[in-house]
């Protein structure tokens, strides 16, 4: 690593002032609206040629045609809600390289804002390469992600209908939530299916009891007498049928889902799927995809290793993860601290004058940050080296920044896998907490040399 040469202060020193050059010749930028989207190239040294088109079909199809009559082969735009979508698609699809620019990397000073000088501006950076694209995954995994989207939407808005389920048996005095753990399982969905069927009896719902219950037939009796009120028997009825709604569009999203994967790099020829350990074949969610085996194969043969074998993650979260970070993290993330930042899981160091002014965690709304963020939660008690790092923190930091630390463990164990193609070997609790005492060992002595002391085993 190249030393840098010391300064002495209050020395005057000459150093040759070299202007910008332009790095993309063949620019183009655009200023998306809801109705029209003026784009702008370069007509020469000094001159910017500026076009307002539509927002149909057709005047996308015109801006192409615009752009390859003047030789354009890169075009920067700002991410303007989902107005930017079809033009990015269609000059995607036709040969352009495209970047999405965020509105944080396009601000300008203060002045008269026009749609035609904000084209100006984008194009003007994008052309001196002071803009940076925002990350999209590989083209074949976005409608996987389109979909996979769509799915968790479709859960989001079957969970309200839950709670109004709920509510009306509490209305009623139907104590269902203590007797059983939830309301949608087996045992749940059948005693609520039988109270809208016309069934009152306690006894009678009683006996429709899983065999796995803990609660017996008699406690689950004393929970069922309720007061059967007729207009919280509508609302049971009404959530219920809302309930089985949403329940068939997400099997229906699965099937469309799962069809997607077997379009989905069909000629990837991979290794056998390895075998998942014990605690993660008898684990289950409620809202993750029957066919789990069959998800798990197209995630193997679409990232070449299992990221559902990870501590903390299963299939639902590796595919979650796989679609919103793609496969080849490598070539988008340089290292592991890039991927950990842009999944808003490394503090932001703000400094001036040497002095440390902020550290925190930027909020975002990344989804595969939230889903390692998920991961991490559901290691709080495992028996693994995350779940040790989680209660070793909890106790110094806190569970907030203890959850942040621990899914930033997680991440940069998947960007390995990732990038270097490599299954996961999680360490044993043993070997773990051995390594991290020889660390604080190394740490103590670091520290007790530097006070002139020398650290000696009892």
């Amino acid at each position: 690593m190249k030393r840098k040469s010391k300064r002495t202060k209050g020395k005057e020193e000459a150093h040759r002032l070299e202007g910008l050059s332009k790095v993309n010749q063949n620019a183009a930028g655009v200023d998306i609206g809801a109705t029209e989207i003026v784009a702008c190239v370069s007509g020469g040294e000094e001159v910017q040629l500026v076009k307002a088109f539509g927002n149909y079909t057709v005047d996308l199809q015109s801006i192409a045609k615009w752009f390859h009559e003047h030789k354009i082969k890169t075009v920067a735009m700002e991410s303007t809600g989902v107005y930017w979508i079809p033009l990015f698609e269609e000059l995607e699809r036709q040969g352009f390289e495209c970047l999405l620019i965020s509105s944080r990397s396009l601000r300008k000073v203060a002045g008269q804002k026009t749609d035609v000088e904000d084209a100006q501006w984008i194009q003007t950076l994008h052309s001196y390469g002071l803009l940076k694209g925002s990350f999209r995954p590989e083209g074949d995994l976005v409608a996987l992600r389109t979909l996979l989207r769509h799915r968790s939407q479709l859960v989001e808005h079957r969970s309200p209908h839950i709670q109004h389920m709920q509510k009306a048996l509490l209305q009623m005095n139907v104590q269902l939530s203590q007797a059983v753990t939830d309301v949608t399982g087996m045992t749940g969905q059948k005693i609520i299916r039988a109270i809208v069927a016309g069934i009152r009896d306690p006894e009678q719902l009683a006996t429709l009891r899983d065999p796995g219950c803990k609660h017996s037939e008699e406690e689950i009796a004393k929970a069922l007498t309720g007061t059967w009120r007729e207009e919280h028997l509508y609302v049971l009825k009404q959530s219920l049928e809302l309930y089985d709604f949403y329940t068939e569009k997400v099997e229906a999203c699965d099937e469309e889902i799962n069809r997607r994967y077997g379009m989905t790099r069909p000629d990837w020829k991979g290794g056998e799927l390895p075998v998942a350990p014990d605690k993660k074949r008898n684990s289950h969610s409620k809202n993750a995809p029957k066919e789990a085996r069959e998800i798990r194969e197209h995630l193997y043969r679409i990232n070449g290793v299992d990221l559902s074998l990870v501590d903390g993650m299963g299939v639902s979260l590796a595919q979650t993860v796989t679609m919103e970070v793609g496969s080849n993290v490598g070539e988008k993330f340089p290292s592991e601290k890039h991927f950990c930042a842009w999944l808003g899981l490394a503090p932001k160091h703000d400094i001036s004058g040497g002095k440390v002014l902020s550290n925190r965690t930027l909020k975002t709304r990344n989804r595969a940050g939230q889903a390692l963020r998920m991961a991490a939660n559901s290691v709080k008690k495992a028996d693994c080296p995350f779940g040790v790092l989680y209660r070793r923190l909890r106790s110094r930091l806190g569970p907030a920044q203890a959850t942040v630390a621990t899914a930033h463990a997680i991440a940069r164990v998947v960007y390995k896998m990732l990038k270097y193609k490599v299954e996961y070997d999680p360490l044993s609790v043993n070997e773990y907490q051995k390594q991290y005492e020889e660390q604080q060992v190394k740490y103590m002595r670091k520290r007790a040399a530097k006070f002139g002391y020398q650290l000696i085993p009892a």
